[in-house]
């Protein structure tokens, strides 16, 4: 197992995010503005698109951890998937994804779901298990972080189906990292590529996108 430990943040809190997505609940109602996407619209194409080219069924249940305004769901629903659940801690969150999607992509579905606490059986298993950042938050909390990211962990492997595929991109940690913290309950199956950066001599990305498979996978 990595015992490194990234140092706190607010970032890590509950409180943090519920004031965020509050504002922008409110952005949403007076401006339209459904704010953010965590890490780009680029980074998020990147693995809706890599999700499109190797998930053939499109009726692929997909469930999205930290949904947020529900950008990357929204992009799935766009390319044709049709079981989408996308979940976060935060209701604040799920308000302000309901009111994004529900004009256009009235069937994606939003629920609150703490992946640290609640039991997996509140949400069900997946064919594509889906997180863009919610593990980097996980990581950041304040109080029992190594704890709250072997719950995390555990959670991640009890929700996707056997012979389903978990696609995590963090900016906190790298693919090496990644693949050594989850090597316990899940294997690496690939990299999505993403645009890398010269530094010092040392090649590197801005964020780390990793697939991982269940051990037993072909």
């Amino acid at each position: 197992m990595d015992d490194s430990e990234l140092n706190s943040s607010e970032l890590g809190t509950q409180s943090y995010w519920q004031q965020a997505y509050t504002k922008d609940i409110s952005n949403f109602e007076e401006h339209g503005d459904p704010g953010d996407v965590w890490f780009g619209e680029d980074s998020a194409y990147r693995v809706v698109d890599w999700i499109c080219t190797n998930v053939e069924d499109k009726s692929t249940a997909i469930i999205d951890l930290g949904c947020g305004n529900g950008y990357s769901l929204c992009e799935l629903a766009r390319e044709g998937f049709t079981k989408l659940l996308g979940v976060d801690y935060c209701q604040e969150a799920i308000t302000l994804a309901e009111k994004v999607s529900k004009r256009e992509f009235p069937i994606i579905d939003f629920k609150v779901f703490d992946i640290t606490e609640d039991p997996v059986s509140q949400v069900g298993t997946f064919g594509v298990v889906h997180d863009k950042g919610t593990y980097d938050a996980v990581s950041l909390h304040p109080e029992n972080a190594k704890e709250r990211r072997q719950k995390y962990i555990e959670q991640v492997a009890a929700m996707l189906a056997s012979d389903g595929i978990f696609v995590i991109t963090s900016c906190n940690w790298t693919e090496d990292e990644l693949a050594t913290q989850f090597s316990h309950r899940l294997k690496a199956k690939c990299v999505i590529p993403t645009p890398q950066f010269k530094f010092g001599g040392k090649v590197g990305g801005v964020v780390s996108s990793v697939v991982f498979v269940h051990k037993d996978s072909k």
